[in-house]
């Protein structure tokens, strides 16, 4: 199922989080830390301008984001876990 989202809203999906440390010890899934990246799978037509009109949004599907660690809503969506987030809490795009 596809997500499109509203306004200047993104649907990002997080990087995996890594397994093993540097050091080769593996971690359970308790003790990793949520990824603050994820790729951009959808984004919404722009934020709303005082004209009525339409903007235009920073970022475009298949982007590499970097967003804070408690950005956006997270949903299950046929199995994945997905983001909603404003395209405001999105930080940086990465190369």
């Amino acid at each position: 199922m596809r997500i499109e989202p509203l306004g200047s809203k993104v649907v990002v999906k997080r990087t995996e989080a890594d397994e093993v440390t540097a050091g080769g010890i593996v971690l359970p899934d308790s003790a990793r830390e949520k990824p603050s990246q994820g790729r951009v799978l959808s984004v919404g037509n722009g934020p709303l301008l005082e004209d009525g009109g339409r903007g235009t949004m920073q970022v475009s599907e298949g982007d590499r984001v970097l967003f804070s660690s408690y950005s956006g809503t997270e949903i299950d969506v046929d199995g994945a876990k997905l983001l909603i987030m404003n395209e405001a809490d999105i930080l940086a795009v990465l190369p």
